[in-house]
């Protein structure tokens, strides 16, 4: 955008890379052939906006003093003289050209600012959206969980520092303490048992081990238990085994030294917010 206002710098020996590659998303670029070779060779128009509205301006001026009336008079004949207009059609010509190509650029201008700034609207209000979703969450999980386990609290709020932070050994501290927190909610709600469960998956019988490591196993019966739609058990378990099996993950590269097991502050939002959500939804079935 500052480009498009203030022009786009060029060399002697043309544009820089990088400034090539902003007139290329800009769409600035158009095709001539080469008067040497005959090829068709890339270039870039680089005029600011302003430029290209003051080229327009005078072009418009030239055309217009091209349809005064005033003449000029010249005579290589003594006895004879000639009249014509001022300007001849050649010139006309190439000022008309010049002043349609330099609307036409000045369009693509207008038309390329007006869809960023549409695209940039869209995406800000869809993120306002998801904030505003996640917020209602986040505060019916904030304000229920503390009661059934109250530590949760304080691993919540360690979780939201960590994720702050540009350290990805933080990032990592904080997927460790969903862990827990799903650990912890296990625990009070589906204490761990001896005896194994029995479920039918395509006409086979699977043992289902609900013992103190199986704490997605856990969680799940407990949802099995409370909800009657098939639906949402299929749901939330399947969302449970997967956020189950990647923070299982992480936890055991951690404990082998691996400390770098989040790559990005982005990856470590996604499983806190799959947290925030599955908790919610198990909260949801507790009276």
């Amino acid at each position: 955008m500052e480009l498009e206002v203030s022009g786009y710098p060029s060399t002697p020996n043309g544009l820089k890379p990088e400034v090539w590659k902003l007139a290329k998303i800009a769409n600035r670029i158009f095709e001539e052939k080469d008067t040497v070779t005959k090829q068709l060779k890339p270039l870039a128009y680089i005029e600011s906006i302003e430029q290209l509205e003051q080229s327009l301006k005078i072009c418009e001026t030239a055309l217009q003093a091209a349809q005064d009336p005033d003449i000029s008079i010249h005579s290589s004949n003594p006895n004879q003289t000639v009249y014509e207009p001022f300007g001849n059609a050649m010139e006309r010509a190439n000022i008309n050209r010049t002043a349609i190509q330099t609307a036409q650029r000045l369009a693509q201008r207008r038309s390329f600012i007006y869809n960023w700034v549409l695209q940039k609207h869209h995406e800000l209000k869809f993120s306002g959206i998801a904030n505003d979703v996640f917020s209602r969450i986040r505060k019916q999980v904030d304000s229920s969980i503390g009661k059934i386990v109250p530590d949760a609290v304080k691993r919540l709020v360690a979780i939201h520092e960590n994720l702050r932070s540009d350290n990805a050994e933080d990032w990592s501290n904080a997927v460790h303490s969903c862990r827990r927190i799903l650990q912890d909610l296990a625990d009070a709600i589906f204490p761990p048992q001896k005896d194994d469960r029995i479920a039918i998956v395509d006409n086979k019988k699977l043992k289902i081990k609900l013992g103190q490591e199986n704490y997605i196993n856990r969680l799940i019966a407990f949802v099995e238990e409370k909800n009657t739609s098939e639906r949402f058990n299929q749901i939330v378990g399947t969302h449970l085994h997967f956020l189950g099996d990647r923070l299982d993950a992480i936890f055991q590269a951690s404990q082998k030294g691996s400390h770098a097991t989040i790559v990005s502050n982005e990856e470590a939002d996604r499983y806190v917010v799959y947290t925030y959500m599955i908790v919610g939804d198990i909260l949801s079935l507790i009276q």
